[in-house]
């Protein structure tokens, strides 16, 4: 078997597109050149990629696992490209793909950082959870994602990682709280209290550690906004859990901030396409992103 790579590019590009008829006006081709191409290819693969319908085109699951290497063979060509364009121009494009909390200082300082070495490099920034980020790369649309995890839970996915370090998760309690001293708080004596949840992944922590404790939190409000959050626990009397990168930004002069009793947290990566540190663009912002980090865990 010997794959045709143009052909697997059109491929993808109809599986993303949804249809045939989608992919074709993405390419600018003709629906029977691009019909003609997925035929061939199919001939190669000696099986059905893909099951066509009056609604689009469904993947069958040896479109699925085509997909992934069509995505990796995409990404290596953006990079390709992406590479000899800053060769050409002395400097480069970046698109940077984060959660909220790490747009709101350490991707802006990040980026001031390396336009400061490159003063010619462009980012591009796209407010992102961290599933939707690691998308995001992998389709080619996102050349960094700065994401988070916790529990050492790493996303199962091929690309390169490079862990900045620990994001220490707070409790939020409102000024007049019994357990707002400063002191460390057992996440097990708000087990009575209203709670606001933030992000899937916030909430799913959260859920986790009053799992742990012996009950389930009693979540009234929902905001993904730290700020809003924050105005929620100091005007209703609830709490939340927040981290160390929203609260370094903004703490309200009404709430106390406390550690957890459990020391828990999150950790902070970026992720990208493997070979993508060789666009000099790229590594200038993972570099201003490595010394950011270290600066601020001073």
């Amino acid at each position: 078997m010997q794959l045709d790579p143009r052909r697997i590019l059109i491929f993808r590009t109809v599986a993303r597109e949804g249809s045939v008829s989608g992919g074709a006006r993405a390419l600018g081709w003709t629906q029977p050149a691009v019909s003609q191409h997925i035929r061939l290819l199919e001939d190669e693969v000696g099986q059905a990629l893909l099951l066509r319908s009056s609604t689009g085109v469904t993947l069958t699951e040896a479109g699925e696992r085509l997909l992934r290497h069509a995505d990796g063979v995409a990404g290596l060509l953006a990079s390709a490209e992406a590479e000899l364009l800053s060769l050409a121009e002395g400097a480069g494009s970046v698109t940077i793909a984060a959660f909220p909390s790490a747009l709101a200082d350490f991707v802006p300082r990040s980026i001031a950082a390396a336009r400061l070495a490159v003063p010619r490099l462009t980012a591009r920034v796209i407010e992102l959870e961290p599933p939707e980020a690691i998308e995001a790369v992998l389709a080619g649309d996102a050349d960094v994602a700065v994401v988070f995890e916790y529990d050492e839970l790493h996303d199962d996915v091929q690309l390169a990682r490079i862990e900045l370090g620990f994001d220490a998760t707070s409790v939020v309690l409102p000024a007049d709280h019994e357990l707002a001293r400063g002191g460390a708080v057992d996440i097990a004596a708000l087990a009575g209290a209203d709670w606001v949840g933030g992000c899937t992944r916030c909430r799913s922590h959260l859920e986790s550690l009053a799992a742990d404790a012996g009950f389930a939190p009693t979540i009234q409000f929902e905001t993904d906004d730290f700020v809003a959050a924050q105005s929620f626990v100091a005007a209703t009397g609830s709490v939340t859990l927040l981290p160390s990168m929203a609260l370094r930004v903004l703490t309200r002069d009404d709430v106390v901030v406390a550690p957890l009793a459990d020391r828990s947290g999150r950790t902070v990566s970026l992720r990208y396409r493997h070979g993508a540190e060789r666009v000099p663009a790229v590594s200038t912002v993972i570099e201003a992103m490595r010394t950011r980090w270290e600066q601020t865990a001073r």
